[in-house]
């Protein structure tokens, strides 16, 4: 009988355990559809084969998407200030391995897209084949 209750809350601890990343929801950012696709090949996107390197492409999302090469992977954010209204500020830039928010120069990392603040970067999903990379949600 023992072993059937370990076997019980084993399987409704393994339930509770979630492999989804953390909630992507953000009252300031609306959910746009996001379907893009660079080739690292084009001159605009070379540096993405490089680690620690990133680019903006504007026009998709909120403010533009950044890419960014984290060594392990891509990530790919929005470039929309997280804890900003939309309105309120420009598009943010990239600054070594941060993205800096134009509004309140708040500082955001590319590896996490944490920075202290209440919401983080807003993520999108990454898929690479061969030198394309492949952003959505």
């Amino acid at each position: 009988m023992k072993k059937i209750w370990l076997l019980i809350v084993f399987v409704c601890a393994l339930s509770a355990c979630s492999d989804s990343e953390r909630s992507n929801n953000n009252p300031y950012i609306p959910n746009y559809s996001v379907n893009l696709s660079v080739d690292m090949n084009l001159p605009a996107y070379s540096n993405l084969k490089f680690v620690s390197n990133g680019v903006i492409v504007p026009n998709f999302g909120a403010k533009g998407i950044i890419i960014f090469n984290a060594g392990s992977g891509y990530n790919a954010f929005d470039a929309a200030c997280p804890n900003q209204e939309l309105t309120s500020c420009t598009a943010m830039t990239i600054d070594g391995i941060n993205a800096v928010c134009s509004c309140d120069k708040a500082q955001y990392s590319l590896f996490t897209g944490l920075g202290g603040k209440e919401y983080p970067l807003k993520q999108y999903r990454v898929e690479v084949i061969g030198s394309v990379i492949h952003v959505y949600n």
